[in-house]
Order: C-alpha cells, then sequence, then structure tokens
C-alpha cells in the first residue's frame, strides 16, 4: 500500500457571506499521521469536506497518488434512526459492496468484514443490530468501513468521539497500523495530547493557518501556549 501526499495551496471558502477558510497552503506527508486541530467553527470539517469534493472551494487541492486511489472517509458520528432493524453486518455490506444487499454477499466479503470487525475489538457485535450499539462501538464499526476495501488515504474527523479508553487504544493502533503500512492519515483532531503523542505533523486551522509542523516543535512554540492555555499543564503532567 501507498498513499498519496497532498498539497493545500491557497484554498479559500466562503458560504453566503460569510469567510470559512481562507489561504490554507500547507502539505501533507505520503505514509504519515497529519492531524488538523483547531478552534470550533475555524474551518476543520469544511476543509475536509473540500478535500473530499463535497464543498465548492477556491485555490487547488492536489493528491499525489501513487498505486492506490481509494479514500477511506470516518465521519464524527452516524445519523439514522435507530429503531430500524439493520444490523452491524447488513450495515457493513450496503457501506462496501457495490451489489445490492439482498442480493447477498460473497464468502469473501463475509471473511474481510469479519476481520476487521474483530481487529477492532467488535467480534461479537457483528449480527448485533446497529441502533444497540454504544457510541464508542459506532465509531468502531464506522472506522471499519471506512477500511474496506483497504484505502490508500483514511480521512478522519474525530473518530474518538465517544470512545472509552480501550477503544481509544484500538482506534490509535489501527491508524498507526495503517500509516507504517504505507497509508496517508489525514486527521481532525481535538485532543492535543493524543496529537503529540502520534501524528508526525499538525496543522492549526482557524480560517487561515496558525501553526504547521512537526507536533514537537510547534507545541514548544509562543503562539501555541496562547492557542492551548492548558498546555503547560499537560506538559509539565507528561513530565
Amino acid at each position: 500500500m501507498a498513499g498519496p501526499s497532498i498539497e493545500f495551496d491557497g484554498v479559500g471558502l466562503v458560504l453566503g457571506s460569510t469567510t470559512i477558510l481562507e489561504q490554507v497552503s500547507f502539505g501533507v506527508a505520503a505514509g504519515s499521521i497529519h492531524c488538523v486541530v483547531g478552534a470550533n467553527g475555524g474551518g476543520k470539517t469544511s476543509l475536509i469536506r473540500a478535500l473530499l469534493g463535497q464543498m465548492p472551494h477556491t485555490g487547488r487541492i492536489t493528491l499525489n497518488w501513487q498505486d492506490n486511489r481509494v479514500i477511506g472517509y470516518v465521519p464524527q458520528t452516524l445519523d439514522f434512526d435507530r429503531s430500524l432493524p439493520v444490523t452491524v453486518l447488513d450495515f457493513m455490506a450496503m457501506a462496501t459492496q457495490r451489489r445490492p444487499v439482498f442480493l447477498g454477499m460473497s464468502g469473501k466479503q463475509r471473511e474481510q468484514i469479519a476481520r476487521r470487525l474483530a481487529e477492532l475489538g467488535l467480534a461479537d457485535r457483528m449480527h448485533a443490530r446497529l441502533g444497540s450499539l454504544s457510541g464508542g462501538e459506532r465509531q468502531r464499526v464506522l472506522l471499519a468501513q471506512a477500511l474496506i476495501p483497504e484505502p490508500g488515504l483514511l480521512v478522519l474527523d474525530e473518530p474518538a468521539t465517544g470512545l472509552d479508553l480501550a477503544g481509544r487504544d484500538i482506534l490509535e493502533r489501527t491508524i498507526t497500523g495503517f500509516a507504517r503500512a504505507g497509508g496517508t492519515v489525514v486527521w481532525i483532531n481535538h485532543d492535543i495530547v493524543q496529537v503529540g503523542e502520534i501524528a508526525d505533523r499538525l496543522t492549526y486551522i482557524n480560517r487561515r493557518v496558525l501553526l504547521d509542523g512537526a507536533p514537537r516543535e510547534v507545541l514548544a512554540s509562543g503562539v501555541a501556549a496562547q492557542l492551548f492555555p492548558t498546555l503547560g499543564l499537560v506538559q509539565r503532567g507528561a513530565a
């Protein structure tokens, strides 16, 4: 697997009379974990949607693909009617195959789904109703579907929402393993401690880029201390 590098060059986004993004420029290295952080309403999700081709924008977003042009995407939440009699396996089949679910699935497809769910600690939930899962379990299901078929680029919009400590460990292990195998990860993340531990690079966005670089270097700057008031306490606690 070889993920793409990405270049954001002067990206702008305006909705009505509101400027969401202004001259956003930075690069994402192939095979890296690149975390995008910033204040609520600062344009992070809009930037990701522009990357996915879901929002109009100015400037250029260039994906330099190698041998895998598949994109896996994990949204922050899954909105659905919890009363629907849809099992985890049903959802995975609908999300990961082209043929209608009522026509069934191949044994190979079922095995692939079962393997991904097991890797994410959900082997015993495959036949559970999707609406019965906890928020953290649903997030892991979303990650499982994003990995079928195996993508070259994995785009994550705060996937740790609702996860307990065990779920966070599984998530981190899966994402770091994906990047070590050569995949590229673009991850919107609000947990600055987690970012400092596993990201190769971070970009702080609040309409425009305010910080960009290796986490250890960026978080030691005076600008970071202003943007993250509790950063000093976190760093002293970790020391």
